[in-house]
């Protein structure tokens, strides 16, 4: 019988103990048992858990042919066509979990349909004939055709023609087989999902101006159903919840996480329930068994806040996704669709509910359309596979110009062709005591968890009572965790503030920490306040006492090669810190932000290889980040 001993691969961040123990044997079909060892001081594992392959309507109409088997191998470091005829691999090593997540609508249809691959009754079809130009009425006519899918997946009404919930079904029992196939305890772990693909439509169908974003990542344990509930079931994300409430009385245990709140115009985290009534201790209670964490950041924008929301922190304009998923429409800038403001929104219901709706961990993930997540700036190959051209990506002049002096371009030129907004981004994060489907989840669900907004940054973050000596102390790790509490934990506050111990490290492929910062956020009535508090400074610089900031480390980017001073910035950083602010009696979230040295942004690597300025509407430098789960400190 093989034994994994995990502890002997991690290198920082947790430690070996002589408390460790093996768990037990992770039994599958056709293949022996694997006996795990697990470490209590946990563990740090990478993973993406927001993958689409040919099975999504989006992807395959856009040119993916992957499939689930594809996505988990590329996962583990093989290589795969981008659907372009390009071979795209991971950067960095394999990762350690991964989730597909295609959408549950139509799962597997579009690819059926399509007459020179397939030879399901899908493809004679009214609607098969019609995307695939047999029917004759050419570009317009297809695209009408896959217009009418997507309304169909926002209006819940489905289309009677290719609506085949057996062949659906087989679809997902597809994906669920891949999954089996390559879950690897101990080494790779992967998990049974699905996106329910939730959207509100802005006016009516035929003013054409875009729908929020409600989407879900439908995650399950170690189980999973023969049939999905889709917004062809509902459109109102409570009744996936009664269904997955359903599916755990069953024994299938299953959470949901939501994304892309940035593009829900407020509604992801509204002041009311689905149908506008006011919200109520139980559906604050239901909302929080199933959706205990939230996607921070993605191909698709960050959604921890805005300039506009967050005047005096100079960092909150980190890949801005400023539209309406596939649309040129601009989504409103509303506390209801950042995470930081809903913390503080969350904290004001519990004082008038008892229960908070908004007490979520966080993650990353990517939303690739082509099985495989881009994390890299210098590398960066997009969500679709079309999205390597140069001048699709608007991050080179047009026409084979050499500058960007007679180029005149409107912002909403950057708006209609998404792809310039796009970032390499992002990770999920967790800390688990082993890589295995229980852990894994576990993790999430207890919300030790971490996003990253592309690279392999590692960040700890511990509240309780701790001595002055905790950060250089051999057991600091059996310290932190026996006298505190993690991440995504909720603690009773004293006289004093509690210590916080704060602790992160750089990828080690990438670029150095420039600083560590703490996040607070608090409510009094229904403003929302929040405070940015640097932590730990690279070069060994302490804040300043009045700003609250690190001082200029000096890093720099050459955006004439890319070439960066990396002396400049720290492998890691650890704090021990107390709210010079703490009230006692307030209730309060916080979390820890880690941030990388300046490099270029991905569109700044093409103008360099193309020997071109920069765009100059876009960034041309980045700072990747880390973002831990918060720790939310209650009264007595």
């Amino acid at each position: 019988m093989k034994k994994l001993l995990l502890c002997a691969s991690i290198v920082a961040l947790a430690s070996c103990s002589k408390t460790e123990r093996v768990i037990h044997e992770v039994e599958y079909p056709d293949r022996p048992a694997v006996e795990v060892t697990e470490n209590p001081l946990m563990n740090a594992y990478f993973g993406d858990l927001h993958v689409h392959t040919k099975n999504s309507f989006d992807a395959y109409i856009t040119g993916t042919r992957t499939t689930a088997d594809d996505a988990y191998r590329f996962a583990k470091g093989d290589s795969i066509d981008n659907g372009a005829g390009i071979q795209i691999k991971i950067s960095g090593p394999p990762l350690d979990f991964y989730g597909v997540t295609d959408h549950g609508e139509y799962m597997g249809v579009i690819a059926a349909m399509d007459s020179r691959t397939s030879k399901d009754p899908l493809t004679k079809t009214k609607t098969g004939k019609s995307i695939f130009g047999l029917m004759g009425g050419g570009r317009d006519a297809r695209m009408q055709a896959f217009i009418d899918i997507g309304t169909t997946i926002v209006t819940g009404e489905e289309i009677e023609d290719i609506y085949d919930l057996e062949f659906i079904d087989s679809a997902w029992a597809f994906n669920v087989n891949a999954a089996e196939q390559h879950y690897e305890p101990g080494k790779f772990t992967t998990f049974a999902a699905y996106e329910y693909t939730n959207m509100n439509i802005i006016g009516s169908i035929d003013d054409n101006l875009g729908a929020t974003n409600l989407h879900r990542n439908v995650v399950f344990k170690d189980k999973a159903p023969t049939r999905l509930f889709t917004t062809l079931n509902s459109t109102n994300p409570e009744d996936l919840w009664t269904w997955m409430n359903k599916q755990r009385e069953e024994g299938v245990d299953v959470i949901a996480i939501p994304h892309n709140s940035n593009g829900s115009n407020g509604q992801m985290f509204a002041t009311t329930m689905t149908d506008g009534s006011p919200l109520t201790k139980e559906y604050a209670e239901n909302r929080m068994v199933n959706e205990p964490i939230v996607e921070m950041t993605q191909v698709k924008g960050t959604s921890e806040t805005h300039p506009l929301l967050s005047p005096e922190d100079e960092l909150a304009d980190h890949e801005l996704y400023e539209i309406l998923v596939g649309m040129p429409t601009l989504a409103e800038i509303v506390p209801g669709s950042f995470v930081r403001q809903s913390l503080a929104r969350g904290i004001e219901f519990e004082k008038r509910l008892g229960t908070n709706p908004y007490a979520f961990g966080f993650i990353g993930s990517s939303d690739t359309h082509v099985a495989a997540p881009s994390l890299s700036e210098e590398e960066h190959f997009g969500k679709f596979s079309h999205d390597l051209d140069m001048a699709n990506r608007q991050s080179i002049p047009p026409k084979g110009g050499k500058d960007w002096s007679n180029v005149e371009m409107e912002e909403s030129d950057l708006a209609v062709i998404s792809t310039a907004q796009y970032g390499a981004s992002g990770l999920a994060g967790v800390w688990a005591e082993a890589n295995t489907r229980e852990h894994i989840f576990e993790a999430m669900a207890r919300k030790e968890t971490f996003a990253t907004s592309g690279p392999r940054l590692k960040a700890r973050f511990f509240a309780g009572e701790y001595g002055g000596d905790i950060l250089d102390a051999p057991d600091m790790l059996e310290r932190v965790y026996r006298n505190g509490s993690p991440m995504g934990a909720t603690i009773t506050g004293g006289v004093a503030s509690p210590d916080f111990v704060v602790w992160a490290m750089k990828d080690p492929g990438g670029y150095p920490l420039q600083r560590v910062q703490i996040v607070k956020v608090w409510s009094e009535g229904d403003e929302y306040k929040e405070a940015i508090y640097d932590v730990a400074c690279a070069g060994g610089a302490s804040p300043d006492i009045d700003t609250n900031r690190c001082p200029d480390n000096g890093a720099t980017v050459d955006l004439s090669t890319c070439k960066t001073n990396n002396e400049t910035g720290a492998s890691e950083l650890k704090a021990l810190w107390q709210d010079p602010a703490y009230e006692q009696g307030q209730k309060v979230a916080y979390y820890v932000r880690g941030i990388e040295n300046p490099k270029c942004r991905w569109s700044s690597w093409d103008a360099m290889r193309n020997g071109t300025p920069p765009n100059p509407n876009m960034k041309a430098t980045v700072q990747d980040r880390v973002w831990t789960s918060p720790i939310w400190v209650m009264p007595k």
